[in-house]
C-alpha cells in the first residue's frame, strides 16, 4: 500500500466507527519459544508485525550465532505452517539475538554481527526471569565482549533488575540502573543500548539523561496496568510479569513518555507464552502473551490519553530508525469498534494458552 495513506485517521460524518491506518509495525522484543511453541506463537506475531526481534532464553539458551541461524529456520519452518496470507509470509523477518554469558567472547560477537541475522545481544541478570540462569553473574566478566559489541556496533538489550534478595521487587529496575546501567553507559559511550520493558518514571528519566544511542522498549501491560491490577481483590496471575508492574505514578510517567513523540521510546511487547495451567499455579510463571491483539491494547492505551496519533511512530517508526533499518512499506488499519479477547488459545500438547485480558472487551481492533 502506498505510503501516503499511512497515519490517516477517518470517521466519515460520524455513523463509522474511527480507524487509522498506520505503517507496518515491528515488535523489538518478543519471545516465542521453542518446539511445538512455534505453531501458535509465531501466526500471532506474524499477523501484526513485520519484524521481530526474537528472545533468546531458550532451553538451552541461544548463545551463538550458529544456535541463531537454527532457531530462526525453526521459526521459518514454523511459518509456513501457518495459515496466514502467503504475503504476510514474505514480510515477516524474524531478527535474533544471542544470550549474554560471562563466556561470551569478542569472537562470538564478531560472528554474531557478521551473520546478518542477529541483531543484538540480551543481558539478562542471573536468575532475573525466565530460564536466565545462564545470564551474566558479574559485568566484569564480560568487558571483551562489550568492547567487540561498540565495535562492531551490535545493540545491547538490557533486562534492568538486580537479582539479589535484600533487594525489594519493586526497586529492583531503579537499583540496577544505578548500580549497572550508569556504569555500562559511562564505560562504552557509543554502545547502542535499549533499556527494556521498562516500568518505572526512573527508567525513563534515564534514559531521556543518555544520549541517542540509549533508548527503551515498553510493553502494552505497563501503559495499562499498574500493581493494583494485579494485586487489588486476589492476586490475578495474567496480570504477573517480571520487572513487575509498579505503581500507578510510574504507569502514568511510561504513557507520558510513550505518547510524546520522543524517538527514545518504541514498541516492544515482551509477549511471553505460558501455558494457562503453569500460570495459574502456587507458583505462577512471569509474563503476560500479547501478540495477536498488541496493536489494539497499544491503541486503547494511546487513545486513553488523547494520542491515538502518536501510535504510529512509536509503533512503526522509531525502533527500526534506532536499529538503522528501512521503514516497513506496509499498512495496517486500526478500527475503533470492540473487539473481544480470546479466553485461550490452543497451545503445547493440548494446554491451553491464557492472553492478557483473555474475555475481556477491547475498544480497538484491527481491520
Amino acid at each position: 500500500m502506498s505510503n501516503s495513506h499511512t497515519n490517516t485517521l477517518e470517521n466519515s460524518q460520524n455513523s463509522s466507527p474511527l480507524t487509522i491506518t498506520i505503517r507496518q509495525p515491528d515488535d523489538w522484543h518478543i519471545h516465542l519459544r521453542d518446539g511445538n511453541a512455534l505453531t501458535t506463537t509465531v501466526a500471532h506475531a506474524a499477523q501484526s508485525f513485520n519484524r521481530v526481534i526474537c528472545m533468546p532464553n531458550l532451553v538451552p539458551p541461544v548463545k551463538t550465532a550458529a544456535d541463531a541461524i537454527t532457531y530462526r529456520q525453526r521459526i521459518e519452518q514454523a511459518l509456513m505452517q501457518t495459515n496466514i496470507d502467503a504475503q504476510r509470509k514474505t514480510q515477516f523477518n524474524p531478527r535474533m539475538t544471542l544470550y549474554f554469558t560471562d563466556n561470551t567472547s569478542a569472537a562470538d560477537i564478531k560472528q554474531a554481527a557478521e551473520s546478518g541475522i542477529v541483531q543484538a545481544v540480551k543481558l539478562y541478570p542471573a536468575g532475573a526471569t525466565t530460564n536466565s540462569a545462564d545470564g551474566v553473574t558479574d559485568l566484569k566478566h564480560c568487558t571483551a565482549a562489550l568492547d567487540a559489541m561498540q565495535q562492531y556496533e551490535l545493540p545491547l538489550l538490557v533486562h534492568s533488575e538486580v537479582t539479589r534478595a535484600d533487594v525489594d521487587i519493586f526497586d529492583r529496575e531503579k537499583q540496577f540502573i544505578e548500580n549497572n546501567l550508569q556504569q555500562i553507559v559511562h564505560d562504552y559511550p557509543e554502545l547502542k543500548i535499549v533499556v527494556e520493558h521498562i516500568t518505572t518514571g526512573d527508567a525513563a528519566d534515564f534514559v531521556l539523561a543518555q544520549k541517542d544511542n540509549v533508548a527503551a522498549t515498553i510493553t502494552p501491560q505497563h501503559l495499562l496496568f499498574n500493581r493494583n491490577h494485579l494485586l487489588v481483590g486476589g492476586i490475578k496471575p495474567h496480570f504477573y510479569c517480571l520487572p513487575i508492574l509498579k505503581k500507578a505514578t510510574h504507569q502514568a510517567r511510561l504513557l507520558e513518555v510513550a505518547t510524546s513523540g520522543n524517538p527514545k521510546f518504541f514498541l516492544g511487547t515482551d509477549s511471553a507464552p505460558h501455558a494457562t495451567h503453569a500460570k495459574e499455579n502456587a507458583c505462577g510463571c512471569a509474563g503476560c502473551y500479547s501478540a495477536a491483539h498488541a496493536l489494539p491494547l497499544y491503541a486503547t492505551a494511546f487513545d486513553g490519553i488523547g494520542k491515538i496519533d502518536k501510535l504510529e511512530d512509536f509503533c512503526s517508526r522509531f525502533g527500526a530508525e534506532f536499529y538503522g533499518l528501512p521503514l516497513n512499506d506496509t499498512t495496517i488499519t486500526l478500527v475503533k469498534t470492540d473487539m473481544t479477547v480470546p479466553a485461550t488459545y490452543a497451545y503445547i500438547d493440548d494446554s491451553t494458552l491464557t492472553p492478557l485480558l483473555a474475555g475481556d472487551t477491547l475498544p480497538w481492533s484491527i481491520q
